[in-house]
């Protein structure tokens, strides 16, 4: 294989351009790996947010729409 053909040339050049090109999607797909881990994190704590608050509001609700006997039944209870 001669060096100083033209075709030869090309086809080395297109191999290296490749290559880095492959080289590089890796580096970039192993990075976006470590923030899909810390998003997985954010989205489980967001989600036992949504949990708790979603608690608290049907606890609001519940003391909103029942009747005062029931409220003031429930509050002695606590007591």
């Amino acid at each position: 294989m001669e060096i100083t053909s033209p075709f030869t040339m090309v086809v080395i050049i297109v191999l290296i351009s490749v290559g880095a090109g492959v080289i590089n999607n890796y580096l970039k797909m192993k990075a976006n790996r470590k923030d899909d881990a810390a998003s997985e994190e954010e989205i489980f704590r967001m989600r036992k947010d949504v949990e708790r608050l979603t608690e608290r509001v049907r606890v609001l609700e519940t003391i909103a729409t029942d009747k005062d006997e029931r409220l003031r039944d429930e509050i002695r209870r606590l007591a």
